[in-house]
């Protein structure tokens, strides 16, 4: 009989849908399969994914849909003939702080999985104390945020401790909520866990541990010490003697991101014909997957320019600040994951655009519909001037109101002659110069807190500036944004577009399930993925990014950047 070459699956449980990715030895892509929570399953009645409570600012979705999910997206792969014996190992990423209620009846639930019955007739609602799982768009925790950093001596003590500031998505603050309006589901509550081990839970019949980086996404996690901080668990439960019996319920953390948790739970192996051998190991967070689908080194940087702009970037460097997020690395240690979100990303850049077209009297659609703003923005010069002497434009778009810097919506011009900032915009012509300013903003904004993190070093010529920026998301197919992006952040060895399509979290997933089986003692997953990662397939160089000169002159304009988002902030924070 011959060899069957093994497999590797990644899941990837988001808002609005469960993926499932299989890769093989050599991480190639072999098969793709999801399920659409709207589409797919209608009954539950969810709108991209969630309910919304908009009185009480709730955003959340129904646990026993995830599971559902699961079993159809299995069984469709079964009934297109996928072969499950060949999967040796499996790894998952699931939508980051969402937190999940077991009851005490989990355990015996798993216990008593028959194959002919479906997963979720057989969990729900018997294995939860709670049958909704808060999401990351929730907003109802403002008073719990307060309580949190006011706790611990204010935003930027919270982000020394725990990577990031109180945020309302962020489970600490969540439990807390809970705990106050339904104390009897906190009582209830065997264990908590997130999405990401919520999902790992399901596979191996028992409940996971939490995965290293996912655990940061909590506002519960001491990152620099690596365990769970007794004052933050305390002010989650609202006093010292809890703090305790929160961490029970939390259970341990998996510092080996490639840790083999155990085999897969018989349910799957009877009812789908997975081999009784294949390995669980730690299912992450969305975030730090996606910095997993490819071998990311410190000092490069991913970009995603989709409806929100997010930066993400690996780096040996431990600097909090509560402008942005610090997470423990999924796989390595010693690394941390620095992430940057922002609210506006395609809308503002888009809305530019529309006003461009407007004011031409232009009406093309789809992707021509970006010519004019593209030969706009590259004809335009960096920072709008087009002598020496000229005085720099600057400006900030946020149709929507903004968590980087946290203001509400409003659009600012400034000018700045080398040494005063100025809000007089007659300088400006407009609309045509807001087409490279924004995107210049944007880049700015990414630039100022990634510095930090970008220590001068041979592979970055001695400047702070990534080694490489990687773009994804929609606005990567766009050639001015790709070249302006680049020549604010820089980048040693250029730009690059990453075609890993949408898949990108539950392929990071897959690999990661494909290294934590196969890898060499002390292997590190940068290395393992670097050997056997086909990069003429998977990126496509755009260009040069550091151009001497520009790089210099964006520098040279922080200090006034920063000096506009504090005047903003101090007319309109949030």
């Amino acid at each position: 009989m011959p060899h069957k070459s093994p497999l590797y699956l990644g899941f990837d449980l988001s808002t609005q849908q469960l993926k499932a990715v299989a890769v093989s030895s050599t991480l190639q892509p072999e098969w793709e399969e999801a399920v659409s929570f709207d589409d797919d399953l209608p009954y539950y009645n969810v709108s991209k994914g969630v309910h919304k409570n908009t009185e009480e600012n709730e955003v959340y979705s129904p646990v026993a849909m995830w599971i559902e999910a699961l079993d159809l997206v299995l069984t469709r792969m079964k009934e297109k003939g996928f072969d499950f014996s060949r999967v040796e190992g499996i790894s998952g990423a699931g939508q980051q702080h969402a937190s999940v209620f077991w009851s005490e009846e989990a355990t015996l639930a798993f216990e008593n999985l028959q194959k002919e019955q479906r997963l979720v007739d057989q969990l729900s609602p018997r294995a939860f104390a709670y049958p909704w799982s808060p999401n990351w768009q929730d907003h109802s925790t403002q008073t719990e945020c307060d309580i949190f950093e006011e706790g611990v001596g204010g935003e930027e003590e919270m982000a020394k401790i725990s990577g990031s500031s109180a945020h309302h998505r962020f489970t600490g603050p969540q439990i807390l909520r809970l705990k106050k309006r339904l104390p009897e589901v906190y009582k209830a509550s065997k264990r908590i866990t997130l999405a990401s081990s919520f999902l790992t839970s399901v596979f191996l019949g028992k409940i996971a541990p939490f995965d290293i980086s996912d655990v940061c996404g909590m506002n519960l996690w001491n990152v620099e010490e690596l365990k769970w901080d007794d004052k933050l668990l305390a002010l989650a439960t609202g006093g010292k003697g809890g703090a305790e019996e929160l961490k029970e319920k939390l259970g341990p953390v998996e510092l080996d991101g490639g840790k083999d948790l155990g085999s897969i739970n018989k349910y799957f192996v009877e009812r789908y014909g997975f081999s009784s051998d294949c390995s669980i190991t730690p299912f992450t967070g969305d975030n730090p997957a996606t910095i997993l689908a490819l071998p990311l080194r410190p000092l490069d940087v991913i970009v995603s320019l989709g409806t929100s702009t997010t930066l993400l970037m690996s780096t040996p460097t431990y600097y909090p600040s509560s402008a942005y997020h610090l997470f423990d690395h999924p796989t390595t240690s010693g690394l941390y994951m620095f992430m940057l979100c922002y609210c506006n990303g395609a809308l503002a850049r888009e809305h530019i655009r529309d006003k461009i077209q407007s004011h031409h009297s232009r009406a093309e659609t789809g992707q021509e519909s970006w010519n004019l703003f593209n030969e706009l923005a590259t004809s335009t010069p960096p920072l709008g001037k087009k002598s020496e002497s000229d005085p720099a434009k600057i400006a900030f778009h946020f149709p929507l109101p903004e968590i980087v810097p946290n203001v509400q919506a409003g659009t600012w011009r400034y000018t700045f002659d080398g040494k005063t900032l100025s809000d007089d915009s007659s300088a400006w012509s407009l609309p045509d110069n807001d087409a490279r300013a924004i995107i210049e903003s944007q880049a700015l904004s990414m630039r100022l807190r990634a510095v930090p993190l970008l220590t001068p070093c041979a592979e970055n010529n001695q400047k702070t500036q990534p080694r490489r920026v990687y773009l994804v998301g929609g606005g990567s197919r766009n050639p001015a944004i790709c070249e302006i992006i680049g020549r604010v952040l820089g980048g040693s060895e250029g730009v690059y577009q990453l075609d890993v399509g949408s898949n990108a979290c539950a392929v990071g997933a897959a690999y990661k399930a494909c290294w934590a089986v196969e890898r060499k003692e002390e292997e590190k997953y940068e290395d393992f993925v670097g050997e056997r990662w086909d990069e003429k397939k998977m990126v496509k160089r755009i260009g040069d990014a550091y151009k001497e000169g520009v790089w210099e002159a964006y520098g040279e304009v922080l200090g006034a950047f920063k000096e506009g988002e504090a005047r903003i902030l101090a007319e309109k924070h949030l």
